[in-house]
């Protein structure tokens, strides 16, 4: 069975449940833009913790629940009120992940080449290995992004402008971002989405608030236009791969 593939704007809204009561929405998501995948999400919890920057890591979270439009966490309120306070507008640095990770006896999703570290699946790292000491590793940049701030870059093919990052379409069990929804209504007459695979992302340009692409924009303007309500199955998956001629992800 294919995992199941989320749009990012869907799942933003969602009640987050703890083991023992609600905590509060999802509000936003950081993406480490090394490896499109999502780290954390972001919880507007203001009614029962305000002032505070509440994270809550993939590692935690269960299936969503669609019908009711919720993600259920693995964790009770006292866990999560006590965990390592991060100020409303800080940034989260890898001395604090690794706080925060101890705090929760959970294994560091760098320490290994696949999604989430030695694993592909965010909850195997509720297994702790053997974690280092916050003073063990220098001051670095983790390469984390919110998802809110990326929604309305623009997007730079090779040769031309051609659009903007609409959405993210982000895969449930692994929380890795499989696609870009690309808007190309202001390039192209008329409103037209499209699907890129992340493969074909050169880099995010934060300077420039832009996504430069490795690929043409004669290219785009032809690919298969992304209709939202259409079941993302993988059939659909494979004439998107099949168009831009890549290998399917799910046999590698």
């Amino acid at each position: 069975m294919p995992e199941k593939l989320r749009s990012a704007k869907e799942i933003k809204g969602y009640e987050l449940g703890a083991e023992d009561g609600r905590i509060g929405e999802c509000y936003d998501f950081l993406f480490d833009d090394t490896n499109w995948v999502i780290r954390y999400i972001v919880a507007d919890t203001r009614k029962w913790l305000p002032g505070r920057k509440v994270l809550i890591s993939p590692i935690s979270i269960g299936e969503a629940d669609k019908s009711t439009h919720t993600l259920q966490v693995s964790l009770t309120k006292e866990q999560i009120k006590d965990s390592p306070p991060l100020d409303t507008d800080a940034p989260v640095s890898r001395q604090y992940e690794i706080l925060f990770n101890r705090y929760y006896a959970w294994s560091h999703y760098w320490d290994g080449d696949l999604a989430w570290g030695p694993h592909n699946y965010p909850r195997m790292l509720q297994e702790p290995n053997e974690l280092m000491e916050v003073g063990e590793l220098p001051e670095e940049k983790t390469h984390l992004k919110s998802i809110d701030e990326v929604i309305g870059y623009r997007i730079h093919a090779t040769d031309t402008d051609i659009g903007h990052i609409e959405d993210f379409i982000v895969e449930e069990e692994t929380w890795i971002i499989r696609y870009l929804v690309i808007d190309t209504s202001n390039w192209l007459p008329g409103s037209k989405w499209v699907l890129v695979p992340t493969a074909w992302v050169a880099r995010v340009d934060w300077a420039r608030s832009a996504i430069d692409m490795k690929i043409a924009g004669d290219k785009l303007k032809k690919s298969p236009e992304y209709d939202p309500d259409r079941l993302l199955d993988r059939e659909y998956e494979k004439t998107i791969f099949d168009f831009y001629g890549l290998p399917y992800y799910w046999q590698g």
